[in-house]
């Protein structure tokens, strides 16, 4: 349990310094883009956004008072529910509001019309902006080396999310180098573009998160108990909750009752379940709570890398 813990708090200190670190770099690009008038780097504050948003929502599976071995056991409540219709409105709005000023501006440019908005490059903006996207990679590289030492899902996800941010921000900093040599259509085409790949990223993000969010059953209860009974030394299984998404990860609860003579091989037989479960539903994560019909003592079987004999249910 102490290494679990360790574990956990560095996945948790690390998570949190990246936390802090994105919204620093959402700060800048959105000062940045305000300042010049860039709608292409507006557009790349928002992905930078949800990269924070999706790193803030792997902060709390990891803080979870539920979680038990301190890995990733993907599952939150209505507050996060809540911040993701939030993140969805507020891409909405953003996104109209974009895509509606970069058309004007693209219209404007080709007509070599007055555009509505100057955009105004200067070598300071740009090494500015060079600095963040060094740091945004630096710390996707040192997360992705973090994910690897601490064995840790959500770590390996947010690095991956972070570098496909720096990598974009690559792409408009080249964009705003073109502009600043006078190509002006670069910033409302990159606008667009950018807006289309935010839009993107957060679906994919949701796509992960949201059958979580909302606890959706992964499993149903009553076929997790057939495939425990037909475990030799099971007798009955009950309180059985599951949730994630089948194929990708589930995490399964549930209290089995053992007959008497079987007491003895406890945690071979919840081996052997966990076992049977993921035979049929592939990668599954488990915690087994051992009753018996004589007395009110329970074990319990963690699959995640606990075994605590006095684990209560919760």
């Amino acid at each position: 349990m102490a290494e679990a813990y360790s574990r956990r708090r560095a996945i948790h200190q690390v998570l949190l310094a990246t936390l802090w670190l994105t919204l620093l770099i959402f700060a800048v690009k959105v000062w940045a883009g305000w300042a010049a008038k860039s709608l292409s780097l507006l557009a790349e504050s928002v992905h930078t956004l949800i990269n924070g948003f999706s790193t803030l929502l792997s902060l709390l599976a990891v803080t979870s008072p539920h979680r038990i071995s301190g890995r990733e056991v993907w599952g939150h409540g209505r507050l996060e529910s809540i911040g993701a219709l939030l993140l969805v409105a507020l891409l909405g709005f953003s996104s109209l509001s974009l895509l509606g000023g970069a058309l004007k501006q693209l219209e404007a440019s080709t007509r070599n019309a007055v555009v509505p908005f100057e955009v105004s490059i200067n070598l300071p903006l740009i090494q500015l902006l060079g600095v963040a996207i060094a740091i945004g990679i630096c710390l996707a590289f040192f997360e992705r080396y973090e994910a690897r030492v601490l064995e840790s899902a959500a770590l390996r996800l947010n690095a991956n999310h972070i570098l496909q941010d720096a990598w974009l921000s690559v792409v408009v900093l080249i964009g705003l180098v073109g502009v600043w040599r006078g190509y002006v259509w670069l910033d409302p085409l990159l606008a667009v573009i950018v807006t289309f790949v935010a839009i993107r990223s957060c679906w994919r993000v949701l796509n992960w998160q949201l059958p979580l969010l909302v606890r959706q059953v992964a499993i149903a209860p009553e076929i997790l108990a057939q495939l425990a009974r037909q475990v030799e030394g099971v007798t009955h299984c009950y309180r059985i909750q599951s949730r994630g998404i089948v194929g990708r990860q589930v995490f399964v609860e549930m209290y089995l009752v053992l007959h008497p003579e079987f007491l003895g091989a406890a945690r071979v037989i919840a081996e052997r379940v966990e076992g049977t479960i993921r035979e049929r539903y592939g990668p599954v994560q488990t915690i087994i709570h051992i009753d018996t019909d004589q007395s009110s003592a329970e074990n319990s079987y963690d699959s995640l890398g606990a075994n605590n004999p006095n684990d209560k249910p919760r």
